[in-house]
């Protein structure tokens, strides 16, 4: 249950793209996976200055997350909210493949990216960072940018959740925070590391949970943390509760940079790695980063919308909206009101999002031309749009008001009204027979040559 034996799988079916060219990890290999975000994984063969390939993009598409979990996209939330809700406690084994070779930190020896121009330097952005509370009964693992500074040290953003929580703990007992960076993981681990776990749950076991009990951990020798045995890269680090460095300006999910703040301090203090590891990349503001953090997210919404409107099929945290910001949601309508009700449960249980739409289940929620046709023919104003004015959202969001973290959310009811004759909202279609399809086949066929 590794990162390689998912590539292996994912090279069989013709999902990644091998480049043997050479390219420098400032700028081009980000420039590279900018152009085909969504698309097939990159494995980068050949990067400049360094013997380490790079791979990125694993987690870019639905398809391939729901590869990695082994379900359809009608059970995914169910398993990862199953995961969330009985996790299974991993097993931990003295010696992995992850600790193949142990060194000293020299982390300018791995090929991490300069993503875009404006950036405060190289950002190692795939990693999951697991940590234990002081008294060992706490742990957390979740995802966390972490900057460049030198060959030792690393600033890592923390935003006030989980692992903040685990930070404070240590700072009142007077201790640094002891961690495990670990890069180069199977999806599931990383899917989990993102997960809706309440905190006191370890997301080890949401991803073991996922992995159908194929995890395994090894203890970290200099540092009280955990790490995957199959990872590709394990850095033993403390981060540091009295020393603060600026980190930033970073691109996040919106595609903007966001700002310079005060940071922890990281120091590494050992390197553990495969013999010859892959180093795992993610691009910020791009379709994996979203997936990563909106994935979850759907399935707390679709959670949580399902206990005010039963109907509910699916739920998109569109590209559009940064894969954060704005949701369409997919319910099959009982009675007048569901949709608000529906739309009133998403915005509450994703205080980030700012923007949220319901539509029937005709409209295909992946498809923003269907979800805005809904809105044009289904949608009127004054009585079908939700306005919230003064509620926390998300300083991801420039517009948001950057000192309250407040915005003004909007509800907009694009379902049919039961009203109304349902094919007054039906569009026409036109009859195909088995010669027309055999036609306009040909016809396709001759218009990609």
């Amino acid at each position: 249950m590794s990162l390689r034996d998912f590539l292996s799988e994912m090279d069989r079916k013709g999902e990644v793209l091998h480049v043997e060219d050479e390219l420098s990890p400032r700028f081009e290999i980000s420039a590279v996976i900018k152009e085909f975000d969504g698309g097939p994984i990159l494995y980068f063969h050949r990067v400049s200055g360094h013997d380490m390939p790079v791979v990125a993009g694993v987690c870019a598409s639905r398809g391939r997350i729901c590869d990695a979990l082994k379900v359809d996209m009608q059970t995914l939330y169910t398993r990862l909210l199953e995961a969330c809700d009985r996790p299974l406690k991993p097993k931990v084994v003295s010696d992995g493949p992850a600790m193949e070779v142990s060194e000293q930190p020299r982390l300018g020896r791995l090929p991490i990216l300069m993503h875009y121009e404006g950036d405060a330097g190289p950002y190692i952005t795939s990693a999951i960072v697991s940590a234990r509370s002081p008294d060992g009964e706490v742990e957390n693992v979740s995802i966390h940018r972490l900057q460049l500074l030198d060959d030792r040290h690393l600033a890592i953003r923390i935003v006030p959740r989980h692992l903040y929580q685990l930070w404070l703990m240590a700072k009142e007992r007077g201790k640094d925070l002891d961690v495990a960076i670990s890069i180069g993981l199977h999806p599931a681990v990383s899917i989990a590391a993102s997960a809706p776990a309440p905190f006191g749950v370890s997301e080890y076991g949401v991803a073991n949970r996922l992995l159908n009990g194929e995890l395994s951990l090894v203890e970290c020798e200099e540092v009280d943390a955990r790490a995957p045995a199959e990872a590709e890269l394990i850095l033993e680090a403390r981060i540091s509760t009295s020393k603060l460095v600026d980190e930033g300006p970073l691109v996040d999910a919106t595609g903007t940079h966001d700002i310079v703040r005060k940071q922890p301090l990281v120091e590494v203090l050992r390197i553990h790695r495969r013999e010859s590891p892959i180093y795992q990349a993610l691009l910020p503001g791009g379709r994996e980063h979203w997936l990563l953090m909106g994935l979850p997210k759907e399935a707390a919404i679709w959670r949580a919308v399902r206990h005010v409107a039963p109907g509910v099929k699916a739920v998109c945290l569109t590209p559009g909206g940064c894969g954060w910001l704005h949701a369409v949601i997919s319910l099959e309508k009982q009675t007048e009101g569901d949709a608000k009700n529906a739309l009133l449960a998403a915005l509450a249980a994703h205080p980030s999002l700012k923007h949220a739409v319901a539509v029937d289940t005709d409209i295909d929620i992946y498809d923003p031309n269907e979800v805005e046709w809904a809105i044009a023919t289904r949608f009127q104003a004054d009585r079908d749009l939700i306005v919230i004015r003064g509620a926390r959202g998300s300083t991801l969001d420039p517009s948001a008001d950057q000192e309250t973290g407040t915005t003004t959310k909007l509800g907009i009811d694009a379902t049919k009204p039961l009203t109304k004759p349902e094919q007054s909202f039906k569009r026409a279609e036109i009859p195909r027979t088995e010669k027309i399809e055999r036609i306009i086949n040909k016809l396709l066929g001759l218009k990609h040559r």
